[in-house]
């Protein structure tokens, strides 16, 4: 949910409850299936929730190249201007623009063979964030939504899954209570996170609410009327909460602010990192304009360095402080990038081979998983499914990847299907 329009939400969601026959419409299609749903999600373990696992997705929305990256070819044809470089691990080259992020490769696992077969933006951003390719009739949650159902705390005054500077996949069948919380500037505090009037006052007035709704609960909009409420709890536990000086980056030194890099996606780490130690579950972290159709090299010089410093301080910040050790941190976007460079100096969509690095969480860093041929056209080496990625982030984060939630058409469906997870991360 967007913290601009939090409160408008909020308001909304009180309006739709007093239109009575829409209510009841959408309660009678809706109701069973999220009835069976809450009977069927269990609680995560408590170990896991205790230990305060988390996951950082440093997404690069657009499709990165491969080449410009973590699989450089030197002196291949395909491999265009870019230069590669040494880094921290031995034989492991990455592209030279990455000067920053070479300092950290030796925590980082390489993921040089993942194949999938979607090549369209919406699609693939879908598939890499559910394991599921679009279907006509199943909303497929999101890892983030995932994650924040499985280990996030229970009772948590922060939301649970935070998405910063873009939207990502929301919760389907599992709720609003494991929606996205969307910051869309993370160099200034969320909007709208002061509560409109004073704490008693606020809580005397959801307590009068509760009583407005108590006769609905009897009646098949109940599960309707829980949601609603669930969004009014989580909105105002928020507000009130001391928590929410996570967001508030001019808690930090400017000295780290600066290491971090200024740029949004250099604050969105530092936010991503903050919001992990004060407990939240799931952060994403995006970095937009990856679909280098067209002059790739002007567009790189730009998107690279906030990508590169960000994403090191990170990786050095959060093993400073211990915590990398129980936070998975994924950097991905959709697809990869055409072996050939094409007329308008741009490489076009090219989802059969293309990069994933993951970093903390029991992963081996500074190895390389799976190879594409000299050119970079073909895996020829420990192919990777996007299922298997997701069940190798599972077993990271301690989650059961075969474990069944009731889908939004009241049907059995796993949290990720197929796939195996990739043993050599570990």
């Amino acid at each position: 949910m967007s913290s601009s329009t939090l409160w408008e939400r909020v308001r909304i969601g009180a309006r739709g409850l007093l239109n009575r026959r829409r209510f009841l419409c959408e309660a009678a299609s809706s109701g069973a299936a999220a009835l069976s749903l809450r009977q069927t999600l269990s609680a995560a373990a408590p170990e896991l929730r205790k230990e305060g696992r988390a996951c950082i997705l440093l997404w690069m929305a657009g499709g990165p190249s491969q080449f410009e990256t973590l699989d450089p070819k030197p002196g291949a044809e395909t491999q265009g201007t870019t230069r590669a470089i040494a880094t921290s691990t031995p034989d492991l080259l990455i592209a030279e623009h990455w000067r920053h992020s070479a300092k950290v490769m030796k925590e980082f696992a390489v993921i040089r063979s993942m194949t999938s077969k979607e090549g369209n933006h919406g699609r693939a951003t879908y598939l890499l964030h559910t394991s599921y390719p679009p279907s006509g009739g199943i909303v497929h949650p999101g890892i983030g939504s995932i994650v924040s159902s499985e280990i996030g705390p229970a009772q948590f005054d922060l939301p649970n899954f935070v998405a910063i500077s873009g939207q990502s996949v929301g919760p389907s069948f599992l709720g609003v209570k494991h929606a996205p919380f969307v910051v869309t500037d993370p160099n200034r505090p969320p909007d709208n996170l002061a509560a409109p009037v004073a704490g008693e006052r606020l809580n005397r007035r959801l307590e009068l609410l509760r009583d407005l709704e108590k006769p609905q609960l009897k009646t098949p909009a109940a599960p309707l009327v829980r949601d609603h409420q669930t969004l009014y709890t989580q909105t105002s536990q928020m507000v009130l909460s001391p928590k929410t000086k996570a967001f508030d980056l001019d808690q930090e030194s400017s000295r780290l602010r600066d290491l971090y890099g200024r740029s949004a996606f250099g604050q969105g780490c530092l936010t991503a990192r903050r919001l992990v130690e004060s407990g939240v579950t799931f952060v994403e972290v995006q970095s937009s304009g990856w679909d280098t159709h067209n002059n790739e090299l002007t567009a790189l010089q730009k998107l690279i360095p906030p990508v590169d410093q960000g994403m090191a301080a990170l990786i050095s910040d959060l093993k400073d402080r211990g915590l990398l050790e129980r936070t998975l941190v994924i950097w991905m976007g959709e697809f990869g990038r055409m072996p050939r460079v094409n007329l308008t100096a741009g490489r076009d969509h090219y989802p059969q081979a293309f990069n994933v690095a993951l970093a903390g969480m029991g992963v081996k860093g500074g190895q390389v998983i799976g190879a594409t041929d000299k050119l970079g056209i073909d895996v020829i080496e420990r192919p990777v499914s996007v299922p298997d990625l997701f069940c190798t982030y599972y077993k990271a984060l301690g989650i059961n990847p075969r474990k069944e939630n009731a889908s939004n058409v009241n049907r059995p469906l796993r949290i990720v299907e197929t796939g195996e997870a990739v043993a050599e991360v570990f």
